[in-house]
């Protein structure tokens, strides 16, 4: 199966970004803690020419924390700061402003050296579709003025937004590229619910979620389900086909006639995994920690 999805609203907000550009003072970077390289836009660089930009990790509450360290060590190497939130409690969103003043530091002091009062940071925050943009700028700015929902694509439109006195942010649709050179990076964000699941197939994307899980977190994945076998070959589909039919069978998920209908299981696997419930995960670590 081959995933792509870019729609028509997505090269616009490409458009108006950079149309925006030189109002911005610095970019914020959301991504998702989970899979940091693959929510990455590769075409980031290109877009923000430059600008002084942070990156958030969101939902590090769902992603492992020993992976999320070693993230935030590859950005550091990279000479990016980077730091991990949970956009949907609190955790670590006031940092947000604090690193702004970071990296306005000269700027602002240029306009206090002339004797002037320091104007809002204009903040700009980049992401891909349902990485939390909008939940992140309803926590930071204490009340619910960006739509937020649980599905990519629910911002459409730009919009300013106040943060307190000294920032302003800049909301933006969700924006993915065009093309997945790797289609393993497709298949990470259709698992954490990046892709509209109207454009992919569900059990090709369950059934990837399902072989990675048995891989590096069969612990947490035997524990919810009560499973009584790992598979020994996980390069045999036929061995994570199975597994997937367990689940079913013990969420329920039969046919007429007995048998297990695989895409109401994927429909529960991929429900119960971007949840949470089957433990903290990630699905991709640095490669520098890997050699």
């Amino acid at each position: 199966m081959t995933i792509q999805w870019f729609p028509g609203h997505m090269t616009r907000a490409r458009r108006e970004i950079q149309e925006k550009l030189k109002l911005i003072d610095v970019v914020i970077e959301l991504l998702d803690a989970r899979l940091p390289l693959s929510s990455r836009n590769p075409m980031i660089d290109e877009i923000l020419q430059g600008k002084p930009r942070m990156i958030v990790l969101n939902k590090a509450d769902l992603a492992d924390p020993a992976v999320t360290e070693k993230w935030v060590t590859y950005f550091k190497n990279e000479g990016i700061t980077a730091f991990p939130i949970d956009a949907s409690n609190g955790t670590r969103v006031q940092d947000i402003p604090a690193q702004a003043k970071v990296l306005f530091h000269d700027k602002i002091q240029k306009q206090l050296n002339r004797g002037m009062k320091p104007r809002a940071i204009r903040g700009l925050i980049v992401g891909i579709p349902n990485v939390g943009k909008s939940t992140l700028i309803n926590r930071l700015a204490g009340r619910n003025i960006a739509a937020t929902g649980d599905r990519p694509g629910v911002t459409k439109g730009q919009q300013w937004i106040k943060i307190g006195t000294e920032m302003e942010l800049l909301d933006t649709p969700g924006i993915l590229w065009p093309k997945f050179e790797d289609q393993e990076v497709g298949y990470r964000l259709a698992v954490t619910g990046a892709i509209k699941e109207q454009v992919i197939n569900i059990e090709d994307v369950a059934f990837f979620a399902i072989k990675y899980m048995t891989q590096y977190y069969w612990d947490t994945l035997q524990e919810r389900f009560e499973l009584t076998k790992k598979p020994e070959d996980l390069d045999v589909p036929d061995e994570i086909v199975q597994v997937m039919e367990e689940i079913g069978r013990k969420r329920g998920c039969i046919m007429s006639g007995g048998r297990v209908d695989l895409e109401k299981t994927s429909g529960v696997i991929l429900r119960e995994l971007r949840a949470g419930k089957m433990g903290r995960f990630s699905l991709e670590v640095p490669l520098s920690f890997m050699l």
